[in-house]
């Protein structure tokens, strides 16, 4: 474990150097969500209605979520490219513990969404957005958020050591722009058809965006929806464990097994 430990902080300090090195990647990274945050509260807020509520405060969590989702993107990208350049080879030939390089990016990738959601909530503070619960409560938001951060990375790492091209993965990176889209982080699902409905509520963005929504105070639960969606913090949670404990494995060891 301490091998782990001394091994994944390397690569952690490597994975924030390069992030360093490349400042147009993460500006972009980071004005991307507040970007829409500015464009659908203001150019589509006059013109979605939530019923009893104001939109940017259903809006705001909800693009929280659907930013972490992205993580998916970013740790595809960032696998992908160093498989096809061969660091990822280069690595696996140094004594290290097998599951530092992948622990290194994840752990890297939060650092990085800590800085970015610090400016998106100012930003959602600037636009009328307000924490309306207590302080432990909203804690326990930001938690579940950098969870699932978390999870969705470990989903990346792994389809970006499968895909072992930058171009492959870029395209494939794309599509998950679709996955918050069927979900409840931009619309609530009440007035989506039936089986479109089931399939929102049961993606885990639905779920966790409802939860931070209640931690934060912002807006009710939903009455009549999907288990994971009328059990939001539990719901997020399983989530987050199933993918953790689905995709983690999956990713030591496929960086492990190398190209086949």
């Amino acid at each position: 474990m301490s091998a782990l430990a001394y091994d994944g902080t390397a690569m952690l300090g490597r994975q924030l150097r390069r992030v360093r090195n490349n400042p147009g990647l993460l500006i972009l990274t980071q004005i991307m969500p507040v970007s829409m945050l500015l464009f659908f509260g203001y150019v589509f807020g006059s013109a979605l209605a939530v019923p009893g509520e104001e939109y940017r405060r259903f809006l705001v969590p909800g693009l929280l979520v659907a930013t972490a989702s992205g993580g998916i993107m970013t740790g595809m990208f960032q696998a992908a490219q160093d498989t096809h350049r061969g660091v990822m080879d280069r690595f696996r030939t140094l004594p290290m513990s097998r599951a530092a390089v992948p622990l290194g990016q994840a752990l890297a990738d939060l650092v990085v969404t800590v800085a970015g959601t610090v400016l998106f909530l100012l930003v959602g503070l600037a636009v009328g957005w307000r924490i309306e619960g207590g302080a432990l409560a909203a804690a326990g938001a930001f938690g579940l958020l950098l969870l699932f951060r978390f999870a969705c990375v470990w989903i990346g790492i792994f389809l970006g050591l499968l895909t072992r091209n930058e171009e492959a993965s870029g395209q494939l990176g794309g599509a998950t722009f679709l996955l918050p889209l069927l979900s409840s982080a931009y619309i609530p699902t009440e007035g989506l058809p039936g089986w479109l409905r089931t399939a929102a509520e049961w993606n885990p963005i639905s779920a966790v965006a409802t939860a931070l929504r209640d931690l934060f105070g912002n807006t009710a639960v939903p009455e009549g929806a999907a288990w994971p969606v009328t059990h939001p913090v539990a719901g997020s949670l399983l989530w987050c464990a199933l993918l953790l404990a689905v995709f983690v494995p999956l990713a030591v060891r496929t960086y492990a097994a190398g190209p086949r």
